[in-house]
């Protein structure tokens, strides 16, 4: 096997790593990646109608990529809605997801006492996200975040942050501040406006967004 043969091989076992992803981002970006690595490889071979056909998904991968990440912070692409804690609808989707939320989540305990908040982030009539907080014992005006869950295939997203980006639906209900749990896994807050304080994220509501 020559140089030019392992280039194909690798090429193709990237088309078909990227078709595996659940992940939107990741599977568009590796697709683009293993698209033009096969667009050289099938240049080098002179097989022309491939290279055409793989040149043609690396412009759609492209074209994917540069929707994706324009509207991560779209405010007309992701809908937030509240929702009571005692919906079935909401039920319904922690129950669904409830694996994947206790990796990322490892304390949440879904025993609502009546004063916690939760909020859906939606993409159209997608569900791509789940947050739940309630006031702190110590300062109502402290919102303290128990559960933050974004679904895989939006997670390189990060859609929750429109909870946060928002701020009017939290301060609504008298909140000033929003602070993270301790110990919550692949924290995005920083990019937020979020601030470190110890083990935490602490986010200052009265602050607007850039």
């Amino acid at each position: 096997m020559n140089w030019l043969e392992i280039v194909g091989w690798a090429g193709s076992a990237l088309l078909v790593w990227s078709l595996l992803q659940r992940r939107l981002l990741r599977l568009r970006l590796f697709n683009l990646v293993g698209s033009l690595v096969l667009v050289g490889y099938n240049a080098g071979v002179r097989v022309w109608p491939m290279v055409g056909l793989n040149l043609t998904l690396a412009v759609i991968n492209v074209w994917q990529l540069y929707s994706l990440l324009r509207t991560r912070h779209d405010e007309r692409t992701y809908q937030v809605v509240q929702v009571a804690t005692d919906d079935n609808f909401l039920a319904h989707v922690l129950r669904v997801h409830w694996a994947d939320i206790a990796r990322f989540n490892p304390d949440f305990r879904f025993d609502d006492d009546g004063r916690r908040l939760a909020f859906l982030t939606l993409n159209a009539d997608e569900i791509v996200g789940v947050l739940m907080l309630r006031p702190s014992p110590q300062d109502p005006q402290v919102a303290q975040v128990e559960l933050d869950y974004v679904t895989r295939r939006y997670r390189d997203l990060s859609p929750g942050e429109f909870v946060f980006r928002q701020s009017g639906q939290l301060t609504a209900h008298g909140f000033r501040r929003v602070l993270t749990p301790p110990g919550m896994v692949a924290p995005y807050y920083s990019r937020l406006g979020f601030e470190r304080t110890g083990d935490r994220y602490e986010l200052d509501l009265t602050r607007s967004f850039d």
